[in-house]
């Protein structure tokens, strides 16, 4: 379908308006407060016009044959069809021709932005947040990031100026909602014939997984994958009936866990609403913290390339440090946040980067993260390796226990404040510091990293110990006392 646009409709005006939000690497809000349509428009018009700048001042740009288009797709909730209308609406107004994808998860904007070769890419989601919150994710040419330092904050204030430039003509709308190419790139990331017989639970949690992970299953089992799939809360509903889709949220896991269980399944997968982030249960029905994932991926990616890079992020780095010196890879540590991770992986050429929160990136897809290929990378690997999912991270859990992620709110003091005095309080002991992201203190046998939440109103503690499972939960308990004397109360 394809949509004629002409200039007879008048010009709107736009009075200044101030945009809260913006964050450090996105934009997620809260709906009728500081996100609504008008606000969608002003940033799809923004961004457009600045990428249109960008095209016509900047050789290197031009030279890259990309076209004059915006590619986007929104996720299943209530909100995210009108908010991503409105954002068409100001795409075209500034002259730039739309891609509509229809519904999509955040990484199909990631792969049709290369694949159209398109000035940019929106997804309007709100992932894992409340169901009165919604938000756009935004992308520039070959889905590059783009962050506060890197354009976003040139997106807002023009959006909150509405001091938009009249455009020869208007753009056109063209709707393409064939996945046939993003699903067959996703596939050449393992190999079908080796796959055996594993019975999968997949939990897409009522988001917008459900239609990808039908074809890639479909192809699978055309390829003669011997699959056997419970599907756990299945159908797209934006109204979330079995809860927000967050497995990171400790009352989310029972149901994946209960029908791992019930169905005697070899693993269970679950989704976020945007299905960006991937998370795994054993066979036991135990959730698998993600930084044992990284681990785990990063160990199949250099049995496969060795010597290869592979980026992590400072929070949690003891075994992801170890199997990346074991199977004589290169480690690169980057800030954590996805547009610090994927600079990084393209500054070093990284064939894989992984974060704990289940975010994990791939230099064959763009260097952008995906939730599909992680759980396609662990059959191949359970597979081929003959090994379940707990012996898999066994050993890695045992060799390097973690905390997993404590969050707190701030009451009477700020994060700045608290990483300074808790910097302070180990001062005497005299242990490794980096303030790469946070603070992160390595006392040689245990390390922690305090960090404020680019995304949320909390402070993130993360502490791990190497092989001593009593040095963790004593060294747990002592910060979790010592933060909540300074007014930090879990959240």
């Amino acid at each position: 379908m394809t949509t004629n646009q002409t200039l007879s409709k008048p010009e709107p005006q736009f009075k200044p308006r101030p945009i809260t939000s913006f964050k450090a690497y996105d934009i997620r809000g809260e709906l009728g407060v500081n996100l609504d349509e008008d606000i969608a428009y002003r940033i799809g018009r923004a961004f457009a016009q600045i990428l249109a700048a960008r095209l016509a001042d900047d050789a290197d740009i031009q030279g890259k044959n990309l076209n004059r288009c915006i590619v986007i797709g929104c996720d299943i909730r209530p909100s995210s069809e009108a908010l991503k209308a409105a954002t068409i609406s100001g795409i075209i107004d500034a002259g730039i021709d739309v891609i509509d994808l229809g519904m999509t998860g955040t990484e199909e904007v990631y792969f049709a932005t290369s694949h159209y070769q398109a000035l940019g890419g929106i997804e309007v989601t709100a992932s894992h947040n409340p169901i009165n919150y919604n938000g756009l994710k935004l992308v520039k040419e070959h889905s590059k990031p783009i962050s506060a330092d890197d354009g976003l904050a040139e997106i807002q204030a023009l959006a909150e100026s509405g001091s938009f430039a009249k455009p020869k003509k208007l753009g056109i709308i063209q709707l393409k909602t064939d996945k046939s190419a993003y699903i067959q790139h996703l596939l050449t990331f393992i190999d079908a014939k080796k796959l055996t017989p594993l019975k999968l639970v997949i939990n897409c949690g009522n988001g917008s997984a459900a239609p990808v992970v039908d074809l890639l299953l479909e192809n699978l089992l055309a390829n003669g994958a011997p699959l056997q799939i419970v599907r756990l809360h299945h159908e797209p509903d934006g109204s979330f009936p079995n809860g927000i889709p967050n497995p990171m949220i400790l009352e989310n896991r029972s149901a994946t866990r209960d029908a791992i269980i019930e169905n005697n399944a070899d693993l269970g997968i679950a989704f976020d609403g945007d299905f960006d982030r991937c998370f795994l249960f054993d066979e036991t029905g135990n959730f698998i913290d993600g930084s044992y994932v990284v681990g785990m991926l990063a160990q199949a990616f250099l049995q496969k390339h060795p010597n290869e890079s592979i980026v992590y992020d400072p929070r949690v780095i003891f075994n992801t440090e170890a199997v990346i010196e074991c199977f004589d890879g290169n480690g690169v540590l980057s800030k954590s946040g996805h547009s610090f991770i994927k600079q990084t992986m393209r500054d070093a050429g990284a064939i894989y980067g992984g974060e704990m929160s289940a975010h994990h990136y791939f230099r064959d897809f763009f260097y952008c993260d995906s939730g599909m290929i992680p759980w396609m990378l662990t059959i191949e690997l359970l597979s081929v390796s003959g090994n379940t999912l707990s012996k898999l991270v066994s050993q890695y859990i045992s060799d390097y226990p973690s905390s997993g992620e404590l969050n707190f709110r701030l009451t009477d003091s700020d994060a700045p404040t608290i990483i300074r005095e808790i910097e302070q309080h180990f001062a005497t002991q005299n242990p490794k510091k980096s303030t790469l992201d946070g603070l992160s203190l390595d006392f040689n046998d245990w390390r922690f990293n305090l960090r404020a939440s680019n995304t949320e109103p909390l402070i993130r503690l993360n502490i791990e110990a190497k092989g001593d499972e009593a040095l963790l939960n004593e060294k747990t308990a002592e910060l979790v006392t010592w933060l909540k004397g300074r007014s930090a109360q879990p959240a």
